[in-house]
């Protein structure tokens, strides 16, 4: 059954068809051999990779994946994001081959081994690249085909590649369904929002891209221009807007399934709900998915999109009506802690209909008077919200949907309003809005408006998703009444807290005016706060994990700036632990919303100088919740953890004395690995000298590797990476969290050099690892934990020592008469020839001071006796059945 829409747009199918074949699409001799790509589960996969002449000499280096019967099937084109290649894809489109289609990959113009200058996904080049591609398709013997010349075919791609996929649509009638991810509907307001420069991201977009030059020459005149100017000026906006998708909306009605990331600074879920609302006005059927990412870190859900992606073309493309396609709007939500050791869980909530971003809006009053604040010459220093380009699987947004406020705004260059505590938890799905009036002593002003949830006290306050909304007020000198629509997030405010509405004068991610200025603000309304999901409805399946926020990185330089900024009050130092690296005691928190539910409970144990200590423990032990409470991001409900005799709190000063490595640290890829550390030491707002960069780097050995980009590393060199810049400012506490995860042997074996010569200075390393293996060489010292209690804590060789094997050592091997006549010793449980010996087991009454005189009676020569026990097995002994 065909389940295409029905189009009046197929009348100018015909022009464009000779327009497509008028473009000569050559497939170059001798680069089209099949290999078969190797699988777990049949049928195999086969791939060709060709390289495709476009036209005006470029070439795209594609990849077509097929599998099965010789049977035709739908195609899927996948696109890659920016700075990417069609290797990034190889995986999903195996997958996708596998599950019955014909997939075919592709390098963008300026990207892998495909030639060009980058365009931005011009008509007249990436998107026209697009329209060959389905020539091509269409002359496939494995391709369904809906007419002559007319493939079944659809289109999915993240971020550069979603954008290609929606403009695809628009440009050529061939294109049957579309899954674009994280992608921009509008680029001209992704990157001047409101007419204000996001010169950071824009900065960020030139450098993957392999610099300046690599771009078509009007779009690199454009970035100069602007750049050097802080503003857009109206060519660069249309030179922008032609490439977007929302040039083509009009023509956009196929089955469109929208995936928006929730901490995304580059392109909000604005951009998604202005696609939805511009396709579904088509009547095409559109579906749209809030993921936790973003291009600001967090989980993407990779796993549980590309299946939605695949059930979508199942339905869409190969006709399957049985096809479950997801609920209309999804979103991800963080919903408490599950077994994983403490680490958040997401759950989808859905609606059967998309609400947009201004569903069921409630009024919030805000209070404040009349505020008059600057904006500092060259508009230093700026506040900080996000900081682009930090991701990897955590980033700055993501700390806070776990409670942890991570701003900066400096006293003077903002003003706030505040309401009162709210009486119930109120969830904000959506954008809020708020009416001010704006008044400075220049003609323009350039503000950024943020909304907080702050903590009772005051004294936590959160910038969800770590997102703001810039604004240019023109006509400001007389004044003006300015209608503030706010970020789109997905929030929930708890009972008790308040909204906060700042208006700040500057931000680290764009371009504020140069020239000083004075700007005063005060309320013409409160926030209208929509609340479309309030009621959290149905779960959606298939529920995704994620890693809480990693500390390494853009987290401790947050986690540094609040130190410099929100001091805490916190109990005296207590002299007698001035050296003592970590006592804790009587650590206890409860999972949230539970008066009985404990992630950790009454643990106590301490570390000392030179030692490297082993966090063991399985899954939902409380080890990563216990490193949270040391790092000061989330409080303790009882206890108490001193650092050096000083107690922990959020900002608290001591914590200037720990470096931390939690799994996903991020990395600007287009700077090399030394421009990386740099960057975040300034970020941290502490002297240059303090670093100690060079040392930091000779204890993680990267060599000349420093001066690489790193998006030329290895895992194993972004691993090393990421222990260096934790360990800038050679910090005395330093806490690794699955340092080694991703590694290759000989790596697992550099990273465990790395901690040894840490600690061989005196300094002291906690790591928690699921490698026993490791931990065994590595670690002098064990913590085990097991329900968010202690079960043992001290020496590797105690606790390993401490089992009921004994190894036996002889100096020739032992015949099988000889160990019988051990095993049938009294105290003993058996007996085993092993080479270099004989493995004992004892019984509950066995001692080896007993059995030794035993082993001398029966003539076995005995050259040594101790115990023989894994970490492994002293650990299953320990945990029981937990592990």
């Amino acid at each position: 059954m065909d389940l295409r829409l029905p189009r009046v747009r197929g009348l100018l199918r015909g022009p464009r068809r000779m327009l497509a074949a008028a473009a000569a699409v050559v497939v170059l001799a001798g680069a089209g051999t099949w290999t078969a790509v190797a699988g777990d589960d049949p049928p195999p996969v086969h791939r060709a990779d060709r390289v495709v002449e476009v036209g005006d000499g470029v070439r795209l280096d594609t990849s077509y994946f097929t599998a099965g019967s010789d049977g035709r099937r739908p195609a899927v084109l996948l696109a890659h994001g920016f700075g990417g290649s069609k290797a990034d894809l190889r995986a999903q489109a195996e997958r996708l081959a596998r599950d019955g289609y014909a997939v075919l990959t592709w390098s963008a113009r300026g990207f892998g081994r495909s030639t060009g200058a980058i365009g931005l996904n011009a008509p007249d080049g990436e998107v026209a690249d697009v329209s060959r591609l389905i020539d091509w398709l269409a002359g496939r013997p494995e391709v369904r085909l809906d007419g002559d010349g007319d493939p079944r075919v659809g289109i999915a791609g993240g971020s550069y590649g979603g954008a290609v996929a929606l403009l695809a649509a628009g440009h050529d009638d061939r294109v049957d369904a579309i899954a674009p991810a994280v992608t921009y509907w509008n680029l001209a307001d992704a990157l001047f929002p409101n007419g204000v420069f996001k010169k950071l991201w824009a900065g960020i977009f030139v450098n993957l891209g392999g610099g300046c030059e690599k771009f078509e020459p009007a779009l690199c005149r454009m970035y100069q221009r602007v750049a050097e100017k802080g503003t857009p000026d109206a060519e660069a906006v249309r030179l922008l807007q032609e490439r977007s998708p929302q040039a083509v909306g009009d023509r956009i009605d196929v089955p469109t399934m929208l995936t928006q990331g929730q901490t995304d600074s580059l392109f909000p879920l604005g951009q998604a709900d202005a696609a939805a609302r511009a396709i579904r006005a088509n009547g095409a059927p559109v579906d749209v998915d809030w993921v936790s990412g973003g291009h600001d870190g967090g989980d993407l859900e990779t796993g549980r999109v590309e299946a939605r992606t695949g059930a979508w073309f199942d339905r869409y493309l190969k006709g399957d009506e049985s096809a479950g396609t997801g609920p209309a709007f999804r979103v991800s939500r963080t919903v408490g802690t599950g077994s994983g050791d403490g680490e958040p869980r997401l759950e989808g909530v859905s609606a059967d209909s998309y609400p947009g971003l201004g569903g069921d809006p409630r009024a919030i009053e805000l209070r404040g008077r009349e505020q008059t604040f600057e904006n500092p010459a060259g508009a230093a220093p700026p506040a900080v919200s996000a900081l682009p380009g930090i991701g990897g699987s955590g980033g700055l947004s993501q700390l806070s949907s776990l409670g942890v406020g991570v701003s900066l705004d400096f006293p003077g260059q903002f003003a706030a309003f505040e309401s009162a505590p709210v009486r119930e938890d109120l969830q904000i799905t959506g954008s809020p809005t708020a009416t001010v009036r704006v008044q400075s002593t220049t003609d323009d002003a350039v503000l950024f408006a943020k909304v907080y949830d702050v903590g009772p006290g005051g004294a936590q306050q959160v910038l969800p998703a770590q997102l703001v909304t810039p604004l240019r007020v023109e006509g400001a000198k007389a004044g003006k009444d300015v209608t503030v629509t706010l970020p789109a997030v997905d929030h929930e405010v708890e009972r008790g807290h308040r909204l906060r509405l700042v208006l700040a004068s500057t931000d680290l991610g764009y371009a504020s005016p140069a020239a000083p200025a004075t700007y005063t603000v005060s309320l013409k309304g409160g926030l209208a706060v929509p609340t479309a999901l309030g009621d959290t409805g149905a779960t959606a399946g298939l529920p995704a994990w994620v890693w809480w926020a990693p500390l390494a990185g853009a987290a401790v330089a947050a986690a540094l700036l609040l130190t410099a900024r929100r001091r805490t009050s916190a109990p005296p130092p207590d002299p007698a632990l001035a050296g003592v690296p970590l006592q804790i005691t009587g650590l206890t928190k409860r999972y949230a919303k539970s008066a009985d539910r404990y992630a950790v409970r009454d643990l106590s144990f301490r570390v000392e100088k030179g030692q490297v200590l082993g966090l063991l423990g399985p899954n939902g032990a409380g080890k990563t919740t216990t490193l949270r409470m040391l790092m000061g991001l989330i409080s303790p409900d009882g206890g108490d953890i001193r650092v050096f005799g000083h107690a922990i709190a959020p900002g608290a000063p001591v914590l200037s004395r720990v470096g931390a490595f939690v799994e996903g640290a991020g990395f600007l890829p287009h700077l090399s690995g030394r421009e990386n550390l740099e960057l975040y030491w300034r970020a941290t707002g502490r002297p240059a000298e303090d670093a100690h960069l060079d040392e930091a780097l000779e204890i993680a050995g990267l060599g000349d590797a420093l001066a690489r980009a790193v998006r030329t590393y290895s895992q194993g060199m972004r691993q090393r990476l990421a222990i260096a810049q934790a360990m800038l400012g050679l910090p005395d506490l330093l806490i690794l969290d699955e340092p080694t995860n991703g590694l290759d042997p000989p790596q697992i074996r550099e990273m465990r050099e790395v901690m040894i010569r840490y600690a061989a200075a005196g300094r002291t390393v906690i790591v928690s690892s699921h490698l026993l293996s490791e931990v065994e060489q590595s670690c002098t010292h064990l913590v085990v934990m097991d329900h968010g209690r202690l079960v043992q804590a001290g020496p590797v060789g105690e606790i390993v020592g401490s089992g009921d094997t004994l190894l036996v050592g002889t100096p020739t091997r032992v015949d099988a008469p000889l160990a019988e006549k051990v095993a049938a010793l009294p105290g003993v449980a058996s007996a085993a020839v092993t080479d270099g010996g004989l493995l004992v087991r004892l019984e509950s009454t066995g001692t080896a001071r007993d059995l030794i005189p035993e082993l001398v009676r029966l003539d076995v020569p005995v050259e040594s006796v101790g115990p023989h026990r894994r970490l492994e097995d002293a650990f299953l002994t320990l945990i029981g059945d937990s592990a």
